[in-house]
């Protein structure tokens, strides 16, 4: 296992294990972040534990024009019940996503220092979020990192039937419009997978990154 140090590089991907853990350690400064995201690394941990940074073959994806959009869920979004912003409550998607409960899970992976890592990168400019609201209740969102061409998903939470799924579709529709190559999803869930997620090899996922994001911040 590759044990990081102060040194800001990661391992070449292939060397990670069949679960797609690469390395630990290290720590979550915005250059480390930044590197890691654009080789196709993202950190995820429980809250006692080590950084891990990992990186799945084969890695769960998006393509922009591969969204799915259900009879149920195309109704909802021709009502005025809800309604999608983009940035206009970072802070707010990111605590909801720290506390909300999820299913099969004893507790959460963001802890306070992925908080005020991926608040950094907000205020940066590379961190976005994507919010879904009843009147002026945020009842749903999701937050990930956007390099160039390249979106990368971190979590998401939902109050209400549907509220995550909501900010998530006119989040990719917001995506199609700006030539977005890739949505990075990292690892399956059947509720991507009903919106058009797939599986891709990683060799493929690495390639289509570096043909999409400049090398340097």
């Amino acid at each position: 296992m590759f044990i990081l140090s102060k040194e800001i590089v990661f391992p070449a991907v292939e060397s990670a294990d069949e679960d797609g853990l690469l390395a630990i350690g290290g720590d979550l400064n915005i250059e480390r972040l930044l590197l890691a995201y654009r080789s196709g690394i993202f950190p995820w941990y429980n809250e006692a534990d080590p950084i891990c940074w990992w990186c799945h073959n084969p890695r769960f994806v998006l393509f922009p024009d591969e969204l799915k959009i259900s009879k149920s869920m195309k109704s909802l979004l021709n009502k005025n019940e809800f309604h999608f912003t983009i940035n206009k409550a970072f802070h707010e998607v990111i605590d909801n996503c720290k506390t909300s409960f999820r299913k099969g899970q004893d507790g959460t992976w963001i802890d306070n220092n992925i908080v005020n890592a991926y608040t950094k990168l907000y205020n940066l400019g590379y961190a976005i979020s994507a919010e879904t609201w009843l009147g002026n209740e945020l009842i749903g969102g999701l937050y990930g990192i956007r390099l160039d061409t390249i979106f990368f998903g971190e979590s998401m939470f939902s109050k209400k039937s549907n509220a995550s799924k909501f900010a998530f579709i006119h989040l990719v529709k917001k995506l199609q419009k700006e030539n977005t190559a890739l949505i990075d999803c990292q690892v399956y869930t059947s509720h991507l997978e009903s919106l058009g997620a797939r599986m891709i090899e990683r060799k493929t996922f690495i390639s289509i990154l570096n043909k999409n994001i400049v090398a340097e911040p």
